[in-house]
């Protein structure tokens, strides 16, 4: 095994209930850098999904992909792209939740698929998409397609350390987690690394490496460990976004599809929220 690499916990449920009696409270301590999920959702379903939002247009036309220069194509609502006009946000959340009323119809749900696993490993705990306190929801999840040249540097994703969201309720949430689960590759011959997950949570003396773009001499210099996510269509897992991660480039015509959403947790508040 090489000495650089840290674990994720996988393959199902069972095996990661049998590592955690609190397996969401161990993925805030980062404990181990992700759980994932094997065939958590029907393989065979992912590429109808597919080919459904490519007849809905949601994707690029084949035909015409030289002149759209989209890198990334959103199906779904996304808190940090609309999240600085919060009446536009929740306006936009609403027609997504519209839409995922039938985007999905005929097979399995993989919102569901998400919110159910993610249920499993939050005992004690409610878990529903986030909503404000007059009942106002957010979007639930969100379908990421990335196309060829899409990378994300090192970063942390998080409403308070990184975007500072205090309007918005998700804000009182101590921890983040993102879920993630693949419904197409970009390689399709073989697994596809999603993920690199660095065992460094973020602090604000890793920040000026993140801005300088020297986090991997950093990292290099203080042997921190990492854990490559690879994943095949189906597969999911969850991860702690304080740690710094990135995403390797998509090489390719065909693009890197996935459903993703955020979470939210504090062990004294008895409400996981997710949202996207």
């Amino acid at each position: 095994m090489n000495d650089s690499q840290w674990n994720a916990t996988e393959p199902d449920i069972r095996t990661i209930k049998n590592c955690f009696d609190n397996p969401i409270h161990a993925l805030s301590q980062a404990e181990t850098p992700a759980f994932v999920i094997r065939n958590a959702y029907n393989p065979n379903h992912c590429r109808k999904l597919i080919e459904r939002f490519e007849f809905f247009g949601f994707m690029k036309d084949p035909h015409r992909s030289e002149a759209d220069k989209r890198p990334r194509i959103d199906i779904g609502t996304s808190l940090g792209n609309l999240g600085s006009n919060p009446e536009r946000f929740f306006k936009h959340a609403e027609s997504t939740h519209l839409l995922f009323r039938f985007l999905f119809d005929g097979f399995d749900n993989p919102v569901k698929c998400i919110y159910r696993n993610l249920s499993a490993l939050c005992p004690g705990k409610t878990v529903r998409t986030a909503s404000e306190n007059d009942g106002t929801e957010y979007g639930p999840a969100i379908v990421r397609i990335h196309y060829d040249g899409q990378r994300y540097k090192p970063h942390i994703d998080h409403v308070v350390l990184r975007e500072s969201r205090s309007d918005f309720s998700v804000y009182r949430f101590k921890h983040q987690f993102a879920g993630v689960l693949c419904l197409q590759n970009a390689d399709e011959s073989g697994p596809g690394a999603q993920s690199r997950l660095h065992q460094c949570l973020w602090t604000p003396d890793i920040q000026p490496h993140i801005v300088n773009e020297t986090f991997p001499i950093y990292a290099k210099k203080n042997s921190i460990k990492y854990c490559q996510v690879e994943l095949n269509p189906g597969d999911l897992y969850f991860f702690n976004t304080q740690l710094i991660h990135e995403v390797p480039e998509i090489v390719g015509t065909q693009p890197r599809v996935v459903m993703a959403v955020f979470i939210g947790y504090s062990p004294d508040d008895n409400e996981v929220a997710v949202w996207s």
